[in-house]
C-alpha cells in the first residue's frame, strides 16, 4: 500500500492482500523475493559459498544516500507491540538502496518470522521534509520459510567466482598434494559436476627457475598430471580437462614459492576463451 501524501512520510509496503513471498533454488543459491508495491523488492539472497546478505532494490531512487533507521516493528493490525531497532544501515545511490550483513539479515528473518515488519526509513530524495519509509510484510513468509531453509542446507560449498581461477602450491622439488590442497581440488570437482555449463577445465603447470629448463619442464609436467589425475579420480571427465606444462615460462611473481604451482581454470559455455597461453592465480599477469 503506498500513501504518497502522508504529512510526515511516504510509506511503501505491501497489504495482506498482496502481499508473496516468491522462493528461487538451487545447489548455487536460494532466494526469497517480496514485491514491496511502489517501491520494488526486498530480497533474501543466499549464495553457494557465501553468507546470508540481504537488500532492497529500486529502479527509483526514493530515498537520498546517507544514513537510514531500520526496525523491526508489529504491523498496523497488531498495535502495541514494541519495535525492535535493528540499526543504522547505509542507503546507497545505487538500485540496490539497502544491503546488509548476515547477523543483520537473520534479525530480519527473526522478526518477519515472529509475525512483525523490517522497516527502513530515510530522508526522501526529492523532498528533505519528508522521510521515506519501505515495510517488508511478514504475511505469507513462513510458509516460504521451510523451503528456504531446505534449499540452504543443500547449497554447494563453493560458488563460481571462487574456484573458477585455483592455485595448488608446492614446496621446492615436490609434486606432493596436501590435505588442504585435497579439500580445495574436491570442492572443484562438487562444483564441475553440478554445473554442466563448465566445458573446459584447464590445468597448467609451473616451477621457479631454480632447475634446469629440461627438468623444470618435466616437474612442472608432474605437477599438472598430479592434480588432473586426482580430479579425475574425484569423478571428473578426463574429456573436459586439458593439461599444459610450462616449466618456469610464466612466472607469478618474483618470489620463487609463487612460482611453484599448478593453476586449475573453468571455462564455462559461452565464455570467450583466454589466449592459449597459461592463465594463472594472479590476475595482474595474463600468463601467470
Amino acid at each position: 500500500m503506498t500513501v504518497p501524501f502522508a504529512a510526515t512520510a511516504a510509506t511503501y509496503g505491501a497489504g495482506i492482500e498482496n502481499s508473496q513471498w516468491y522462493l528461487s533454488q538451487s545447489v548455487f543459491e536460494c532466494t526469497l523475493v517480496h514485491e514491496v508495491p511502489g517501491y520494488g523488492r526486498a530480497v533474501f539472497k543466499h549464495r553457494a559459498g557465501e553468507d546470508l546478505s540481504f537488500y532492497l532494490e529500486s529502479e527509483l531512487a526514493l530515498m537520498r544516500p546517507g544514513d537510514g533507521q531500520m526496525v523491526v516493528e508489529a504491523p498496523a493490525w497488531r498495535p502495541g507491540v514494541t519495535p525492535r531497532p535493528v540499526g543504522s544501515v547505509k542507503v546507497a545511490d545505487a538500485t540496490r538502496q539497502v544491503q546488509l550483513n548476515a547477523r543483520q539479515s537473520m534479525l530480519l528473518i527473526q522478526g518477519l518470522l515472529d509475525g512483525m515488519s523490517p522497516t527502513v526509513t530515510r530522508e526522501s530524495w526529492y523532498d528533505r521534509r519528508r522521510q521515506v519509509r519501505v515495510k517488508v510484510s511478514n504475511v505469507n513468509f513462513s510458509q516460504q520459510f521451510p523451503a528456504y531453509r531446505s534449499c540452504t542446507a543443500g547449497l554447494l560449498p563453493v560458488n563460481y567466482d571462487q574456484i573458477k581461477r585455483s592455485r595448488v602450491p608446492f614446496a621446492a622439488g615436490s609434486t606432493s598434494l596436501s590435505a588442504n590442497d585435497r579439500r580445495l581440488l574436491n570442492n572443484i570437482v562438487t562444483y564441475v559436476l553440478a554445473d554442466s555449463t563448465v566445458e573446459r577445465v584447464f590445468v597448467d603447470g609451473h616451477t621457479d627457475s631454480s632447475g634446469s629448463r629440461i627438468n623444470n619442464r618435466a616437474l612442472s609436467e608432474e605437477r599438472a598430471n598430479v592434480v588432473a589425475d586426482y580430479l579425475i579420480e574425484q569423478g571428473i571427465s578426463q574429456d573436459l580437462i586439458i593439461v599444459r606444462a610450462h616449466a618456469d615460462q610464466y612466472p607469478a611473481s618474483n618470489r620463487a614459492a609463487d612460482n611453484r604451482r599448478t593453476t586449475i581454470r573453468l571455462q564455462r559455455e559461452g565464455e570467450r576463451p583466454d589466449l592459449q597461453q597459461a592463465q594463472g592465480y594472479a590476475p595482474a599477469s595474463p600468463n601467470s
